[in-house]
């Protein structure tokens, strides 16, 4: 899970080696211009790291490239396209950077010293008013001495950190500063001097344009706003319907091998229908058995299903609801059937599928085991109605009304949470269906609070240091203030091991540090766990260099290789 955040659906290499994304089109062969995909959610802002919601980070991956990606199988990249970086010193520890000499905005502004300032100005957490996805080890940095068209700046840390060499810029993580700070009435000199000296009164509109300037909210207006630093660029924008990306034609690497990339925005329900009917050539829907028989029976398609770090669960609002109070919670988590919903949802898709139980690692992975055994998941391994009851009874809530939060329409969550209130209801909770369409919207319910369980998933990669800001205590339980702690959990000890386990650079000590998060988790009931994701891609098989990625990068990791024989 990235050393920057989780996403919505959110480390030993050295920096200095690299690969391109893989696969390339044949020299000479004849392929369609335009290739489409489809996936449920609208695309809703260039800046994925102030909403932080996986259809952005998905739509910008060889829009706005970084100095690094989750290339095949999600691993840590270097993007040398883009620039390349190195480790000079353990002590302090110090990463250098170089943009690329070519390496300009799509408008033709250079790539260079403002924008490495902005990112560390945003996600630092030393210059209030930035709202963004998580501040971990970016905070240990100092601000980069790099002056006005430099395109070398390093990193200096103020102690240890696991993931440096994906704690720098990554791909969407590096948005155009000339943009920000010009929109908010500023020089690049005045920009540069303020974020220095960690100026935030006179940062305060970049700040603002930084969290609002890039949303996008019945479409684009002023395409001058989001220019590119990949192979793509945004040219088009259908509000409901699709972004188009076009060949960038400042970019100084090998051009895409498909001009024009569309990306519809389209219902699980039809997404299947699309596909047979080739109006789209790819789908990305989250997991449904339903959907995987239909597709399975295609012809011509090809259809993948694998593992991915995407994780679903519950969430408590320990904000503003009545679940603050821990006898709620527990009988809440008595309640909720985990293994019926993996047995009646999941399975059909992934049969040898399990209860998740724990948070911050997967079936998959090697120390899962070592990390689940022993962590107080066992207390809830079926459903507990007369327990769920009895406390219930103790709290005096019997016939408590509970919002169950989720982004609609997705099928699969809809029927989550009636299986939840089937079960939930016999304990006495009444279960409300409070599925929004605009759930993962800035200012949505999920960022407002305004729903008392919350019910969506979290993906990422293998880092440890990507889920710090979900279970590190919020600045202040706000928008801006509690980055990916959505329902305001905390706890001191756990902001403690969370920091010596981003501190600790030797892998095989970070299993028993988590092993001892996982234990408090459970204690305090912080979140519920559900199950681990399986993938579900579909392709038309005239569509050539798909790979999928199990990281939040998603398949359009390598979307500038894809081709489309006519």
């Amino acid at each position: 899970m990235t050393g920057g955040a989780l996403l919505l659906s959110a480390c030993a290499q050295d920096g200095g080696g690299a690969s391109e994304p893989s696969g390339s089109a044949s020299p000479g062969a004849t392929t369609a211009q335009t290739i489409t995909y489809a996936g449920e959610q609208e695309f809703n802002s260039y800046n994925s790291i102030t909403v932080n919601n996986l259809v952005n980070s998905t739509a910008m991956q060889r829009v706005l490239l970084g100095f690094w990606y989750y290339g095949e199988n999600g691993a840590i990249t270097p993007d040398k396209d883009f620039g390349t970086y190195t480790k000079t010193s353990d002590s302090p520890l110090t990463v250098e950077y170089e943009f690329n000499a070519k390496a300009v905005w799509s408008d033709g502004t250079p790539i260079d010293c403002d924008d490495a300032l902005l990112f560390w100005a945003a996600k630092s957490g030393k210059i209030k008013g930035f709202q963004v996805d998580g501040t971990t080890g970016v905070e240990l940095v100092k601000a980069p001495e790099c002056n006005a068209g430099d395109k070398k700046f390093a990193f200096e840390y103020s102690e240890p950190f696991a993931d440096w060499d994906s704690n720098g810029p990554g791909a969407a993580d590096v948005l155009p500063a000339h943009v920000a700070y010009k929109a908010a009435g500023m020089s690049e000199a005045d920009f540069i001097a303020a974020v220095k000296a960690e100026d935030a009164d006179k940062l305060a509109k970049v700040a603002e344009f930084y969290n609002e300037g890039w949303v996008i909210d019945g479409g684009i207006s002023d395409m001058s706003l989001f220019p590119a630093s990949g192979p793509y660029k945004i040219s088009a924008m259908a509000p409901g319907q699709s972004l188009t990306l076009t060949a960038n034609d400042k970019w100084w690497g090998t051009p895409a091998a498909t001009p024009t990339i569309v990306m519809r925005v389209i219902s699980q329900e039809e997404q299947a229908q699309a596909l047979q009917n080739r109006e789209v050539n790819l789908i990305e829907p989250q997991p449904n058995p339903d959907l995987l028989a239909q597709l399975e029976g295609m012809q011509g398609v090809t259809v993948h299903t694998g593992d991915q770090y995407t994780y679903e669960h519950l969430d408590f609002n320990f904000d503003s609801s009545d679940f603050k109070d821990k006898r709620l919670r527990e009988a809440f988590a008595k309640c909720v059937p985990r293994q019926l919903i993996v047995d009646n949802l999941i399975k059909p898709l992934a049969p040898e599928a399990q209860v998740l139980q724990v948070r911050n690692a997967y079936p998959f992975e090697a120390d899962y085991n070592t990390i689940a055994n022993g962590s107080g998941h066992e207390k809830y391994a079926q459903p507990d109605i007369a327990g769920a009851k009895a406390l219930l009874e103790e709290a005096g809530k019997v016939g408590m009304e509970v919002r169950l939060g989720h982004n609609e329409p997705n099928p699969r969550r809809t029927q989550e949470t009636q299986l939840i209130a089937d079960s939930c209801g016999q304990a006495g909770f009444k279960i409300i269906d409070a599925g929004d369409e605009k759930f993962f919207e800035s200012g949505g319910p999920l960022y407002t609070n305004a729903y008392d369980v919350a019910l969506y998933a979290w993906t990422g990669s293998a880092e440890v240091s990507g889920w710090a800001s979900t279970f590190t205590t919020a600045k202040e339980c706000t928008e801006q203030g509690k980055e990916n702690n959505n329902g305001c959990y905390s706890n001191k000890e756990v902001d403690e091991l969370i920091k010596q386990l981003n501190a600790e650079v030797d892998k095989t000590k970070h299993a028993p540090i988590i092993a001892q998060i996982e234990k408090i988790l459970w204690d305090d009931l912080a979140t519920i766990p559900l199950f681990a994701h399986p993938s579900l891609l579909a392709w038309d098989e005239q569509l050539q260099n798909i790979v999928p990625n199990p990281a939040q990068s998603s398949v359009t990791w390598n979307m500038d290789k894809w081709t489309l024989a006519p």
